[in-house]
Parts: structure tokens; C-alpha cells; sequence
């Protein structure tokens, strides 16, 4: 696979994963050949079951896979690293720390008073500045996963993961986060790849939308979105992409794409 020059690209060639169940070898991914360039917003999308969020936990180091090779910047990925943050449905905080603790859970290695500057950087840029020495308890479901997503930038990662940060919030809260890490994105410039469910909100937020099989996954298309940022659903150019995924994932399926849409 041809790899474009780029000091922090995100490579993974030939890449495929098998679980074993029941004493049989269920195969989950397959031949996965993706680059993704140094500060590129990619969505992933596809059947439940097809190995989205496998996928992303390899490339956060936490599953080891059976064939390929994942590299970030040049070095192979093998294990978990600073330089890949993750934040799931979940917020997955400590309940017994404040917000401030809980993002700087991760630190380590700097001194008390840098600690307290990145940290104190981190809850200004997710919006939570006020409520640093509240509880997780105390803040609502968007509030609470942006206080995951301080916590996972601030160890400044090349890589932050995002596996489906807001299937479990409001619709309203949920468009409201799309902007949120839209505009968090747009002044970090962290690589952020996303997997979600959610068709509109892959390309309101990717550059690129990369659409999987069922299992075992393999990548049956990458959809580029060509659109100015900020973007409306409601444009005809937008309607036309959301078809064209809609179509990778119902052209073997007996269904009517005008009622899908």
C-alpha cells in the first residue's frame, strides 16, 4: 500500500482478527489496508457486528490482532500508549474523583504546577471551566463526556479515538457534541477517528467516511466528503453522499433506498 509522506500518519496494511467461540476461530477482520494522514477527522461506519470497535481498540493497543502490521509515525503499535487517547459510549470516569482529578488521573511525569496548567488547559477547552471540583454524578450526560474528552487530550495523543462517544445522549445533546468536538478538532488538529451508527453524523464530522462489510469486516469503500465545514444537513450535496453510503449498505439487501431516505 502506497503511504503518503507524513511525520504522525496512522497505517494499518493487511491487517485481520479472529476471536475464538465455542472452540471455532470467528473471523472479525479482514485484509484491513487503511492511511490515515496526520490531522484527518475519518468516520467509520457499518453493520453492528462488523468490527468497527475491534478495530479501534487494536489501534488503541488494547486487542492484539492475528495478521498485519498497525504503525503510528513510523513505529509499530503493540501495546497501549500516550499517544492515543479513547473515549467510549461510556464516560468512564472515577466516581469518586472531581472532575480536575479525573483528568489528571492520566498525568504523570510532569510537576504539580505544569500538571495543574494542562490540566486547567484542558477543562477551558471542553467548555467545563466552573465545574472542576464537581463529581461525575453532578453533571449531565454531555457535560460528563466532555469531561472524557479532556481526559483523553490531555496527554496531548497523536491519536484520539472516538467509539461512539454520543449513542447514549439526547438527540439534542447529541448535535450539540458533534459541534463540540467539531470545534475541538478544528483548534487541536488531533487525528480523530470516529465509529458510529449514526450516517449524518459520519459526514457532518469526517473528512473522509469509510463504510465496512459485515462480518468479517473489510473496508468496501472510502467516501470522501468534499464539503465546507460547518455543514448542513439539509444541502443537496450533503443528501447525496448520505445516499451513496447508504447505498454501499443496502446494495445487497432487497431495499427500496427512496424509503430508507
Amino acid at each position: 500500500m502506497a503511504v503518503t509522506e507524513g511525520k504522525n500518519n496512522l497505517v494499518i496494511e493487511n491487517l485481520s482478527k479472529s476471536f475464538t467461540v465455542n472452540n471455532e476461530a470467528v473471523n472479525v477482520l479482514q485484509n484491513i489496508n487503511l492511511e490515515i494522514k496526520e490531522g484527518e477527522f475519518i468516520s467509520i461506519v457499518g453493520h453492528s457486528g462488523c468490527g468497527k470497535s475491534t478495530l479501534l481498540k487494536i489501534i488503541a493497543g488494547l486487542v492484539d490482532f492475528n495478521a498485519g502490521v498497525v504503525t503510528l509515525g513510523g513505529k509499530e503499535i503493540k501495546e497501549p500508549g500516550t499517544d492515543r487517547g479513547m473515549v467510549f459510549q461510556e464516560h468512564r470516569l472515577l466516581p469518586w474523583l472531581t472532575i480536575k482529578d479525573n483528568v489528571a488521573f492520566g498525568l504523570y511525569n510532569i510537576s504539580k504546577s505544569e500538571k495543574k496548567k494542562v490540566v486547567a488547559e484542558h477543562i477551558d477547552l471542553v467548555g467545563l471551566e466552573g465545574f472542576e471540583k464537581a463529581y461525575p454524578h453532578q453533571l449531565s450526560g454531555g457535560m460528563a463526556q466532555r469531561a472524557a474528552i479532556a481526559r483523553s487530550l490531555v496527554n496531548r495523543p497523536k491519536v484520539l479515538l472516538l467509539d461512539e462517544p454520543f449513542g447514549a445522549l439526547d438527540a439534542l445533546t447529541r448535535i450539540q457534541m458533534q459541534k463540540e468536538i467539531l470545534r475541538i478538532w478544528e483548534k487541536e488538529r488531533t487525528t480523530m477517528i470516529l465509529v458510529t451508527h449514526d450516517i449524518d453524523e459520519a459526514i457532518f464530522l469526517g473528512d473522509r467516511v469509510v463504510v465496512m462489510s459485515s462480518r468479517p469486516g473489510t473496508i468496501k469503500n472510502i467516501v470522501p466528503v468534499e464539503l465546507p465545514r460547518p455543514r448542513d444537513r439539509n444541502n443537496s450535496d450533503f443528501g447525496y453522499i448520505r445516499k451513496k453510503i447508504f447505498t454501499e449498505f443496502f446494495k445487497e439487501e432487497e431495499i427500496l433506498l427512496d424509503y430508507v431516505l
